[in-house]
């Protein structure tokens, strides 16, 4: 017994004296996991990065759309200089464009003893059809493989991202399975200062959309994907706040100096008045912006001035240049929220004059060079409308002309109940050339007239472009809107009488043939699925 016990108690002590052992190889404590908390400081959806005092939000969307009537997933088809086949109206035009796009953005936010310091992120994966054209079976001019070039289409510039493919912006955009990535905005915030890439402060808050989904309406500014900037805002209190801002514009807002001694007949039928002339980058355009923005709604002035820089008379420094021009905008706009017709109906409306300005009238996705062929009743081949727009014109020797224009643009929004609503919009811009651009182009031996003069009943440069549309939305659920939008859109040239080109632009499968002068007519459907989160 006496034994037994004593390897008892032997044993036990040796256990003892191994879970000692064991117990001194075993970690310290571990600290507690610090969890991710929300911050409730900016609104819902923010959290704390871990660690730190920034607060940070994700979001973003999910969008697919289908647009019918269009060689664009964003434009009608009243231009066919910087898509060839877009408005030339035969078996090699688009009849549908479709896109699907991811959106990110990210959002951050800390205080500091200056105030909140904020950055903000925007970018968006895209994957669109619309860089595919039909290529016919011809060679050369009636072959089409891409946009128009300076060679076929002289002073021709795109009017926006309009796909991709060789010689585009987004070169990898509608391949089998790449695609295209954009960043939209990407700035800093701080002690009232915004520096990066923001709407510019020019831009009413709906910028291109008063009511809709389709992005070229004229009568206002539109830079929906951000313009480079130098912003200070002041804020008064009460909704009232001030905006100054130095922004770039040779994203956005350059919408050509054209010297029209290049100009030719050919030219102008596909929209170039002339060889696009702009010199080096020199000043940012300057803008001011007054805005009150209470329950009722929002009024908003904003102006804008943007110099106009050219290169040469010529080819050479030896042959001279004109002085810069400066042009100007000004803009007005109003919102009206919860209007007596039902809860949350909306009236949003916006008008602006330009003076060798006209990206701020005929924005970026609207574009500003127009050529759209279409039929006749006649008995001639077809028929023809083209337009376009510059900041300013000029010969050799002569200074620089400013081009005016006017426009508008607005919409109204009724919810029916919480799950539908509907927007019915419109827009106008009108254009209206000097002297010595209707003497160039249209007087006494006249490109134009002089290219084509024995059907040309009227010369004039001067046009309009009208729009209308109606668009439905229905959100089943939170956050997922599906949405039917039909647009028209009217270019109401002033040119009148017949044209009978040698040879047209390179325009697809066009022959040389006789063509009405004529107003033309795009109808579009955009259909669009969209999550956001």
């Amino acid at each position: 017994m006496k034994l037994t016990k004593t390897l008892f108690l032997g044993s036990a002590a040796g256990l003892m004296a191994v879970s000692g052992a064991f117990a001194a190889d075993l970690p310290v404590k571990a600290k507690a996991v610090e969890y991710v908390k929300i911050c409730s400081l900016y609104g819902a959806g923010f959290y704390y990065i871990p660690g730190t005092d920034t607060c940070i939000k994700l979001g973003g969307y999910l969008r697919v759309d289908a647009t019918l009537g269009t060689n664009s997933d964003f434009s009608g088809n009243l231009n066919v200089s910087s898509q060839g086949a877009n408005g030339s109206n035969n078996r090699l035009t688009n009849y549908y464009t479709a896109k699907a796009r991811e959106d990110l953005n990210i959002d951050t936010r800390t205080a500091t003893e200056y105030g909140v310091v904020r950055t903000f992120f925007d970018g968006v994966f895209s994957w669109t059809t619309g860089n595919y054209v039909g290529t016919g079976s011809g060679t050369g001019s009636t072959a089409y493989s891409g946009a128009l070039t300076a060679a076929t289409n002289p002073g021709a510039t795109t009017t926006g991202l309009f796909g991709s493919g060789s010689g585009s912006v987004n070169g990898t955009d509608g391949n089998t399975s790449a695609g295209s990535l954009g960043v939209y905005y990407a700035f800093i915030q701080f002690a009232g200062f915004t520096m990066g890439k923001a709407v510019s402060q020019f831009d009413t808050p709906w910028t291109n959309y008063p009511g809709n989904n389709f992005d070229n309406l004229v009568g206002g500014g539109g830079t929906v994907t951000g313009i480079l900037q130098f912003t200070y805002t002041a804020d008064f209190g009460q909704g009232i706040t001030a905006s100054f801002s130095a922004e770039d514009p040779t994203s956005y807002m350059q919408a050509g100096n054209v010297n029209m001694s290049g100009a030719t007949a050919a030219g102008m039928i596909g929209g170039s008045y002339g060889s696009n002339a702009l010199g080096g980058s020199r000043s940012p355009n300057l803008v001011a912006a007054l805005r009150v923005d209470q329950a009722w709604g929002l009024f908003q002035a904003s102006v804008a001035a943007h110099d106009n820089h050219v290169g040469y008379y010529g080819a050479s420094e030896a042959t001279g240049h004109p002085s810069d021009k400066w042009g100007w905008a000004a803009q007005l706009a109003l919102s009206i929220k919860n209007i007596p017709t039902g809860a949350g109906d909306t009236i949003n409306i916006q008008g602006v004059y330009t003076d060798g300005a006209t990206r701020y009238n005929f924005q970026n996705l609207a574009g500003s060079t127009f050529s759209m062929w279409g039929t006749t009743s006649t008995g001639n081949y077809g028929s023809v409308g083209f337009a376009s727009a510059p900041d300013t014109v000029y010969v050799a020797g002569s200074s620089q002309e400013t081009v005016k224009s006017w426009g508008f643009r607005g919409a109204y929004t009724h919810n029916w109940d919480p799950y539908w609503n509907t927007s019915v919009y419109g827009a106008y811009g009108q254009a209206q050339f000097g002297t010595l651009a209707k003497t160039t182009l249209c007087g006494a031996g006249g490109v134009f007239t002089a290219g084509v003069a024995a059907g040309v009943t009227s010369c004039n440069p001067d046009f309009a472009i009208g729009q209308a549309g109606i668009i439905t939305r229905w959100t089943p659920v939170k956050n997922l809107t599906f949405s039917a939008d039909l647009a028209w859109t009217h270019l109401d040239q002033k040119y009148a009488g017949t044209v009978t080109p040698a040879a047209t632009i390179a325009v697809p499968s066009k022959p040389a043939a006789t063509y009405d002068l004529k107003d033309q007519d795009s109808v579009v459907m955009l259909l669009r699925a969209q999550r956001n989160w």
